[in-house]
């Protein structure tokens, strides 16, 4: 798939409480904010939250599966507002720049709620295959 500035993916994916204890299985991030509820509820989020590397999981899926799957280069992330389970949440990702000369795409992406506030927001570098 040749890429070009502009092109644009979404998908959405409701995090739900197995999706987090999976995540704590697979990561061995078994942090008590994300799993234990009376903990997490002594925090500042006064709740469980879900992980933040699980929502910008579906950066990754968003790229892989609907851009043409190119390979990841590098990816920056901001972490600016927590995910509560049963959130619904929107991976978006779109092509800012293309290098042409080393075949290398730069992705805007980000992370949104269902009312639309970025809740992750970043930069990716991809290598179309």
């Amino acid at each position: 798939m040749q890429l070009k500035p502009g092109d644009r993916a979404s998908l959405s994916k409701t995090i739900t409480q197995e999706d987090v204890v999976e995540f704590a299985r697979v990561t061995l991030d078994t942090n008590p904010l994300h799993l234990d509820e009376e903990f997490a509820k002594q925090t500042r989020f006064g709740g469980c939250i879900v992980h933040g590397m699980l929502g910008a999981g579906l950066i990754s899926a968003v790229i892989g599966t609907k851009l043409g799957g190119p390979i990841y280069l590098g990816q920056t992330l901001k972490f600016v507002k927590p995910v509560r389970i049963g959130e619904t949440l929107t991976a978006t990702a779109e092509v800012i720049a293309v290098r042409e000369d080393k075949n290398i795409v730069t992705l805007k992406t980000s992370v949104t709620n269902a009312e639309g506030k970025e809740v992750i927001v970043g930069e990716a570098t991809v290598l179309p295959v």
